[in-house]
């Protein structure tokens, strides 16, 4: 479902909302480079029925508010070899949730990693950013 009343334009950086996961707030990059959007999670943990597999999950939404954790959980909607910026490969979790940022709401998939050293909990990958959304690489939020 994609809620949208006009056209979006996203800076480099952006504050999003993942509402199906219960997150209201949180600081992502935009990276044209990557293909997916990957989410900052840790304590990965499957669990549910073979026919209807779940994880669960948590995040610290803040860089270095290791005090601050939010539990989280989705349905599994795949697993996938990922390769980061710095050339590493990942097994990595796929799930699919609800991006809010501003007024648009969108359904993008998310693999989880660790992005504990990164500056930003979470990018938002080109699958994630609609036909219609701009993107000014010298604005922010």
């Amino acid at each position: 479902m994609v809620m949208q009343h006009r056209p979006l334009t996203l800076g480099w950086e952006e504050w999003v909302a993942l509402p199906g996961l219960g997150l209201p707030a949180l600081k992502a990059k935009v990276d044209t480079g990557a293909r997916t959007s990957a989410l900052h999670a840790f304590d990965i943990e499957p669990f549910g029925p073979a026919s209807r597999p779940k994880l669960r999950f948590a995040v610290h939404p803040v860089p270095g508010r290791t005090d601050l954790t939010i539990a989280c959980s989705a349905l599994i909607r795949d697993r996938r070899e990922v390769t980061s910026s710095n050339g590493e490969s990942e097994l990595r979790y796929v799930i699919e949730t609800s991006l809010r940022i501003g007024e648009a709401e969108v359904p993008i998939e998310i693999t989880l990693t660790d992005r504990t050293n990164m500056a930003y909990r979470m990018l938002i990958g080109r699958q994630a950013i609609q036909p219609d959304w701009r993107i000014s690489p010298t604005a922010s939020f």
